[in-house]
């Protein structure tokens, strides 16, 4: 729960950040609740993000959250990103064609 908390203040400090031109935002939908949440949203500017949290092991030493999401914008050099994402027990696992890979061992 902590860690939603955390998320949360994070991502309306980064909405709240100044911008150098005129953005709207032209979708918004959230849904929260104690054990799960979910939202996505997209700016005029090409900005967007989506994601999905579930509380896993409810009650138990081993609670935690897992999230999947993706999140898309459009860098300085004009280029578009995708970045998708699990974030559970493993740590932030994102992927995206601009990302680099690490080499199998």
């Amino acid at each position: 729960m902590k860690f939603l908390i955390v998320f949360v203040a994070l991502f309306a400090l980064a909405l709240a950040a100044p911008a150098d031109k005129d953005v709207s935002i032209v979708k918004s939908n959230s849904d929260v609740g104690p054990e799960s949440f979910k939202y996505d949203w997209e700016t005029s500017d090409g900005q967007s993000a989506q994601a999905a949290g579930q509380l896993k092991n409810i009650g138990s030493e081993d609670e935690a959250i897992s999230v999947q999401g993706s999140y898309k914008f459009v860098g300085d050099d004009g280029v578009t990103y995708e970045v998708t994402y699990i974030a559970d027990e493993n740590g932030f696992q994102p992927q995206g064609a601009h990302l680099p890979v690490a080499p199998e061992a």
